[in-house]
């Protein structure tokens, strides 16, 4: 018998351990697939998947080494699927590197056609799986960008800074392209003295999609008057800290 498979990786800017959580926590696992969705993290443990259709598929764990692979059975319930409850053969296997975590899924099955039908809906799952993630990742996306605005105005900005970007922070903007916290730091320092009295206060809330975010601001001078607004495009690293912002005006 040929086996047929789909190979899809993504990569995710967030360590294994936090990516490994989503196979081995039914809550979670349900955030990425559909409500009333369950999976028993053990050899042998069941695998419900429920999507938002109401449509269902079934299987069991075969594999299981914490923060490395998973590997389950899969197949619909129902009759007339292409493939049966466990019918067919995924493995999930993370890998981390610099930016965060590598992951690879392989998905075997017993026709090319069937493969071929399965491309595009692994294509969008990992999609679904990676925002997922990231939401819990980022949750305080947010609030890291309301302290950068307001560490621009704070009595120690390196203190204040220090507690949420990465140590090779990045900043550019039309006057500066900063490397570290040490040049950031000097950076914040200069705008200050060359505009004293002025705020960087944010506007509205910061959108984030993935490990990105957009935070609008206004340059506030010492009367309350706007002088300059802009926004400021927000890459966090894999712990959830700043490490590259871009200011657009």
């Amino acid at each position: 018998m040929t086996d047929w498979f789909v190979d899809r990786v993504v990569e995710i800017r967030a360590r294994p351990s936090t990516v490994f959580r989503f196979f081995t926590d039914s809550e979670r696992w349900a955030r990425w697939w559909g409500a009333g969705s369950t999976i028993e993290p053990s050899v042998g443990g069941a695998v419900l998947i429920v999507y938002p259709n109401g449509a269902r598929a079934s299987g069991e764990v075969r594999e299981l080494v914490v923060d490395e692979r998973i590997a389950f059975t899969f197949g619909y319930e129902g009759p007339g699927k292409p493939i049966p409850p466990g019918g067919s053969l995924v493995t999930i296997t993370v890998t981390p590197i610099p930016s965060g975590t590598r992951l690879q899924l392989r998905h075997v099955v017993g026709a090319e056609q069937i493969r071929d039908d399965h491309v595009r809906g692994w294509r969008y799952q990992l999609a679904r799986f990676a925002s997922v993630v990231a939401d819990d990742v980022f949750a305080g996306a947010a609030d890291r960008c309301a302290a950068w605005f307001t560490a621009w105005s704070a009595d120690d900005p390196r203190s204040a800074l220090a507690a949420i970007v990465t140590d090779d922070v990045r900043f550019r903007d039309g006057n500066g392209d900063s490397y570290g916290l040490d040049e950031l730091v000097e950076h914040v320092t200069a705008v200050r003295r060359f505009m004293p009295g002025v705020r960087l206060e944010p506007r509205g809330v910061p959108r984030r999609s993935h490990d990105v975010a957009i935070a609008d601001w206004a340059i506030v001078d010492p009367a309350g008057a706007v002088r300059q607004t802009g926004s400021n495009v927000v890459r966090f690293a894999s712990d959830g800290r700043i490490a590259d912002v871009v200011a657009v005006t």
